[in-house]
C-alpha cells in the first residue's frame, strides 16, 4: 500500500501532489477533489484575473480569485490544498501574501527560483513553503538563502525533471540529454536536503513524467517520499477546464507532444496544434500587452500572448491557444474521475509491489 509522508505537520496520506495547471485547469474543483482522495489539491495562480473579474484590475482580480478558489475548495474538502505561484508571475508577491492570509496549506513556488518566498510570512503563519526545482544547484542555492536570510529552510522540495509538462527549467539541448533525466538529478537533491535532517526533515518529491502507480514505486524506491501529476488529472470530469482541452489530450498522438518557446523565457511542453502552427509562422505576434502578467515578458519580443492562448484554451477556444502537457499525455484514453484515476494508481502501485 501506498505510505503517507508529512509537510510539516500535515500528513499526506496519499503521497501524490497535483501538479498547479494554469490558467485555469487546476482550481477548487480539480484541487478538491484529489484533496478528497488524501493527497494535496493544489490551485494554479496563473490568470487568475482574467477567471475572476470585475473587482478591479488584473492584479486586483488575481487576489480576489485565488481568495475565492480558496473559500470554494474548502467548502467542498477537509483535505490538502496548496497554491501554486510562478516566481515569473508580476504580481508573485501580492499571490504569496495572499495565499499566506487565507491559509492556504502550502505554496509551491516554481518557474524561477523563489529566493524571498521566506519574506512573505508572518508570525502566526502555518503556511509551508515548497520550492519546485530541476537540478541539486538550485536546491542548495534555496536552502542556503533561506536559512542565512531568514533562518527558514524547504517544508519539502519538488525536484521536476525534463519530462514535465508547462515551462521547464531545462536548456532546449538538455530536456532529451539522458545525463538530465529525472532519475538522474534526484539523487543530489536528495542528498541536500538529507544534509539539513538534523535541522529539519525535508521531504524530496518528485516530477515530471510520472504516469502510472509502478512509476510511483519506482521513484519511492529511489528514496522520495511522494510525487507530483499533472498531466493525468486533467481527462477528469472534476479538471476545470473546457471540454474541449481534455479533447485535446484524448486527441493527441506521442509525436503531437512538442517543445516550444514561451514568453517566460523557458521551454515548454505542450500538444502541437493550429494556433502553434501560427505562432512557428509568425501570425500571432502580440499588438500589446494585455495585464503584464510575467516580469520576463516583452511582447515586442514575444511570438505570442500565452495569458490570452492560455485562457483561450481554458474556455475551449482551441484555435486561439494551446494546451501545456507532459511528455506522456497522448496515454490518455477516455474521460474518468479523480477517484477512478486514484484507484487505477493504487491498484499498479500494489501490482509493482508485488
Amino acid at each position: 500500500m501506498m505510505k503517507s509522508f508529512f509537510i510539516g505537520n500535515l500528513e499526506v496520506k496519499l503521497p501524490i501532489v497535483q501538479g498547479g495547471m494554469g490558467v485555469g485547469v487546476s482550481l477548487s474543483g480539480l484541487a478538491s477533489a484529489v484533496a478528497n482522495e488524501g493527497g494535496v489539491g493544489v490551485i494554479s495562480c496563473a490568470g487568475l484575473g482574467l477567471i475572476h473579474k470585475g473587482h478591479g484590475d488584473f492584479l486586483q482580480n488575481c487576489i480576489w480569485g485565488l481568495q475565492e478558489e480558496l473559500r470554494i475548495a474548502r467548502e467542498k474538502t477537509t483535505g490538502i490544498i496548496g497554491v501554486n505561484i510562478m516566481v515569473a508571475l508580476s504580481n508573485f508577491a501580492d499571490m504569496a501574501r495572499t495565499a499566506i492570509a487565507e491559509k492556504a496549506d502550502i505554496i509551491f513556488a516554481g518557474a524561477g527560483l523563489p529566493l524571498d518566498l521566506p519574506l512573505y510570512k508572518t508570525a502566526d503563519s502555518e503556511t509551508k513553503l515548497v520550492p519546485i526545482v530541476s537540478s541539486a544547484r538550485a536546491a542548495k542555492v534555496i536552502c542556503e538563502k533561506w536559512y542565512l536570510n531568514y533562518n527558514y529552510l524547504p517544508d519539502a522540495i519538488v525536484v521536476e525533471g525534463p519530462k514535465a509538462g508547462g515551462h521547464l527549467g531545462f536548456k532546449k539541448d538538455q530536456i532529451f540529454n539522458e545525463s538530465f533525466s529525472l532519475e538522474e538529478i534526484l539523487p543530489g537533491v536528495i542528498e541536500i536536503a538529507n544534509s539539513y535532517k538534523e535541522i529539519k526533515q525535508i521531504p524530496v518529491i518528485a516530477a515530471g513524467g510520472i504516469s502510472t502507480g509502478s512509476d510511483i514505486s519506482r521513484l519511492i524506491n529511489l528514496g522520495v517520499s511522494g510525487v507530483q501529476m499533472g498531466s493525468i488529472f486533467v481527462t477528469t470530469y472534476e479538471c476545470d477546464a473546457a471540454d474541449a482541452f481534455k479533447q485535446a489530450y484524448i486527441s493527441a498522438k506521442k509525436e503531437d507532444i512538442q517543445i516550444i518557446n514561451s514568453p517566460v523565457g523557458m521551454p515548454g511542453r505542450a500538444i502541437n496544434s493550429a494556433f502553434m502552427e501560427r505562432v512557428c509562422a509568425g501570425l500571432e505576434t502580440p499588438k500589446n500587452c494585455p495585464v503584464h502578467c510575467i516580469k520576463t515578458c516583452d511582447y515586442t519580443k514575444s511570438p505570442y500572448c500565452i495569458i490570452r492562448a492560455l485562457y483561450n484554451a481554458y474556455k475551449g477556444d482551441m484555435q486561439k491557444g494551446y494546451t501545456f502537457a507532459g511528455a506522456n499525455a497522448y496515454l490518455a484514453k477516455k474521460i474518468s474521475s479523480v477517484k477512478e484515476i486514484v484507484s487505477i494508481l493504487k491498484a499498479e502501485f500494489n501490482v509493482a509491489n508485488a
